[in-house]
């Protein structure tokens, strides 16, 4: 079993975050995939991020506030 840490991205509405997890990579033919505490995570940034509790999504990772581009 190897751990590969990446950065996942969390994009709801005008804001985005990522956030740190680890990606467990084995021979059971389902990997990579999350631990069971980095899916909560995830879905605890994401829920956050919905109701704009940015202050307590960033205790997880950076957040971005997007903006769209003006066409030319």
């Amino acid at each position: 079993m190897i751990t590969l840490k990446k950065t996942k991205l969390i994009h709801v509405g005008r804001y985005a975050a990522e956030v740190a997890v680890e990606l467990i990579d084995d021979d059971t033919g389902w990997a990579p995939y999350l631990t069971v505490e980095d899916a909560r995570k995830l879905d605890r940034v994401r829920e956050l991020l919905r109701y704009e509790r940015i202050g307590e999504a960033l205790k997880y990772g950076s957040v971005f506030e997007l903006q769209p581009v003006p066409s030319t």
